[in-house]
């Protein structure tokens, strides 16, 4: 359902906020090992993740990627917003631009149930509990669990 930009960004941002709690600031090249994908891709993501405040970087010898402290509770909102845009909530299942309540396409009524409750999800599910799941050995990033 994410597209690839939002499922790298995602898988980033739960990265990077092990290694911040880890008191360490991964670089582009260890992130994208972490989360099994292509470091220019990698790259441009987290790019764009500074450059809309989500993430902070430091450059040179000890940089990396951090999180500045008023991005605390970072929602899946959050990012998909900046990744996709809100139209991943509000589009037609069936591809039609001009598909409402008045003017329903054949799957309206049982996708918006779908894309509700994806939004519900997003707007509640953040960042750092994310992280915590795989902190905790209920969840994992990759192939090859962290060790943290």
């Amino acid at each position: 359902m994410f597209s690839k930009s939002t499922e790298y960004s995602i898988r980033s941002l739960v990265f990077i906020q092990l290694q911040n709690w880890e008191n360490k600031r991964p670089g582009v090249v260890e992130i994208a090992r972490e989360i099994e994908a292509p470091t220019p891709f990698t790259a441009k993501i987290l790019h764009i993740l500074t450059t809309h405040q989500l993430l902070l970087s430091v450059k040179g010898r000890g940089g990396g990627f951090y999180y500045p402290d008023y991005q605390s509770n970072l929602t899946l909102f959050d990012v998909i917003k900046v990744i996709e845009g809100e139209r991943l909530f509000t589009k037609c299942g069936f591809g039609l631009k001009n598909c409402n309540d008045t003017n329903p396409c054949p799957l309206h009524d049982e996708y918006a149930k779908i894309r509700d409750g994806i939004l519900n999800l997003a707007k509640s599910e953040t960042i750092g509990k994310l992280a915590m799941k795989i902190k905790d050995g209920k969840a994992f990033l990759n192939q090859h669990p962290i060790e943290i």
